[in-house]
């Protein structure tokens, strides 16, 4: 056990050093704002939703903005991102949710933030720590894939990496380690062709480790060329 702690405390110090100003890259100024563009990020890329943001947050920035809102009218500030009809509805209703109940501000808690639609477990666990610096690790798909290589978890729960990732890693770094992990498979440890061979973590990965494990492909026999 003590030995996994090692290991563990070496991953993450080695991730902090690649990543000393890892942040949350999407675009926003006041906890709504993030809480949006998290709602609008599901199965999107962050630059994409930076794209369709910045122009709709110079006049749509608050819960009130959106509430006179047709969802036809939502519809045209998003339907460059994916699932942008269901995204609609449930932004708008969100935004009638924040206005009636709570005056406007983005709730504190996960059962508040969850009760909203469209938010699940991974988007208020982002408000929560990048808005109101609550420690929380949101998993998304970098996290969990990151992670279940590494070794930091082992599950094919989106849930139960996050719990795993809770009890190994202290919690004043749940929130940076985040960072870190989305940075690190965004940037390393690709869904398809991670580059193990320039990776720092390669000699702690178990994933990494496994494949250098595996046994090469003989080399194809060369044809004599023809006279």
């Amino acid at each position: 056990m003590a030995q996994r702690k090692v290991l563990v405390d070496e991953i993450l110090d080695t991730l902090q050093q690649l990543y000393p100003d890892a942040h949350c890259e999407l675009n926003y100024t006041t906890p709504f704002e993030l809480l949006i563009a998290t709602i609008l990020s599901a199965q999107c890329t962050d630059k994409r939703v930076n794209e369709i943001t910045a122009p709709m947050f110079e006049t749509l920035n608050k819960p009130e903005d959106y509430l006179h809102l047709a969802q036809e009218e939502m519809e045209e500030h998003i339907k460059g991102l994916g699932l942008y009809k269901n995204k609609s509805k449930n932004i708008l209703e969100t935004c009638r949710i924040l206005f009636e109940r709570y005056n406007s501000e983005v709730p504190r808690t996960h059962k508040e933030l969850e009760a909203l639609p469209g938010v699940g477990r991974k988007t208020a666990n982002v408000v929560l720590s990048n808005a109101y610096g609550i420690p929380a690790i949101a998993v998304d798909t970098h996290v969990f894939r990151v992670a279940n290589r590494l070794g930091l978890a082992k599950s094919g729960n989106v849930d139960e990496v996050e719990r795993q990732l809770m009890k190994r890693i202290p919690r004043e770094k749940w929130s940076d380690a985040h960072h870190w992990l989305i940075w690190h498979g965004r940037r390393v440890c690709s869904a398809r062709n991670p580059q193990c061979g320039q990776c720092p973590l390669q000699s702690m990965c178990k994933y990494a480790i496994a494949e250098a494990k595996k046994p090469q492909g003989k080399p194809k026999p060369k044809t004599k060329a023809k006279a």
